[in-house]
């Protein structure tokens, strides 16, 4: 199944030409399935890109699935023209009585700061708090899944002696739950970041179970079982050239930044790198979406209901009414 996205968003042509699968609004409406609502909340600065990565990985599901752009209402970003902002974002006080399927939050290049000192943290945390009653399953990258479980148990970050970039080897601990199903033993991710998570901190908590994790790298993923939340500190989303762009913007910017670790072949710049993250990422996202749709209601308005926010790693619901198409 398609994605749908409006017709004029710049990703719409693009992922088109890369065979990607999308549906305008006049084809969906002639299809008698509901498709999963799925809401974007952008934090990233150049939205475009981070846009077309996300429907990318969204739209290889076999599900329909509708994505949603917003971002928070009172803040205005700086890489992204008001215009764009205008035609595509929905202010999060103009959905807040919507209720989804899935909400996705991006990473921001904020890590440093303390979480207190964000300018949209308050909004952020009425947005987490309103995704408990109005969104099934929560997806968080990079600093938004920091942020999420700093609000959520209070887990702090730590400040790494030096970024963390490039390709890194992780492993799968758990095959047997659902987001983790096709995945490869050992899987490449995209990291880049300035702070961490560590185990110590996760481990109390005995309803967050690490899924992914590297000996260099540190935790990857984490999935929440009783939140329904999955916690992805890398960036399984990005292009084949997000890295080696990150990496030319800080040489630009004078920035002391290493050669991204395994990104480039035989760690020369010179030469064009090799995705060796891409199935990985079209399965876990592909996963997540399985999960919503073996768990969440037919009805958007019985989303946040405390019987629908059961999740159990591995198996799948079958009570009727559940299932979308």
């Amino acid at each position: 199944m398609p994605i749908k996205i409006p017709e004029n968003l710049p990703a719409f042509d693009i992922l088109d030409k890369e065979g990607v699968l999308v549906i305008k609004d006049s084809d969906a409406m002639h299809q008698d399935i509901r498709p999963l609502h799925i809401a974007l909340l952008n934090l990233m600065p150049e939205k475009i890109k981070t846009e077309t990565q996300i429907a990318r990985v969204l739209g290889i599901s076999p599900l329909q699935v509708e994505m949603t752009l917003i971002a928070p209402s009172h803040y205005v970003p700086k890489n992204t023209s008001r215009e764009h902002m205008l035609d595509f974002y929905h202010p999060w006080d103009d959905v807040k009585d919507r209720k989804f399927d899935g909400l996705i939050i991006t990473g921001a290049p904020i890590e440093k700061m303390p979480f207190a000192e964000v300018d949209y943290w308050d909004e952020l945390v009425q947005i987490f708090d309103w995704s408990d009653s109005h969104v099934h399953g929560l997806f968080n990258l990079c600093w938004g899944a920091q942020a999420a479980l700093h609000h959520f148990y209070g887990i702090p970050k730590y400040m790494l002696s030096e970024k963390r970039f490039g390709i890194y080897e992780h492993r799968v601990l758990d095959h047997t739950s659902l987001l983790m199903r096709g995945l490869n033993d050992t899987l490449a991710v995209p990291v880049s970041r300035h702070t961490e998570n560590h185990r110590s901190d996760i481990e109390p908590f005995p309803e967050l179970e690490i899924l992914i994790e590297s000996d260099i790298a540190g935790v990857c993923l984490v999935h929440d079982r009783k939140r329904h939340h999955v916690h992805m500190f890398n960036h399984m989303e990005y292009d084949s050239t997000t890295i080696g762009d990150e990496y030319r913007r800080d040489l630009e910017k004078g920035e002391p930044i290493p050669v991204p670790h395994h990104y480039y072949p035989d760690d020369d710049p010179s030469k064009a790198p090799i995705n060796t993250w891409r199935s990985s990422a079209h399965l876990l996202f592909g996963n997540w979406l399985n999960s919503l749709y073996q768990t969440t209601p037919f009805d958007l308005k019985r989303i946040g209901a405390p019987e629908t926010k059961i999740f159990i790693p591995g198996q799948q619901r079958s009570k009727p009414g559940h299932r979308i198409g």
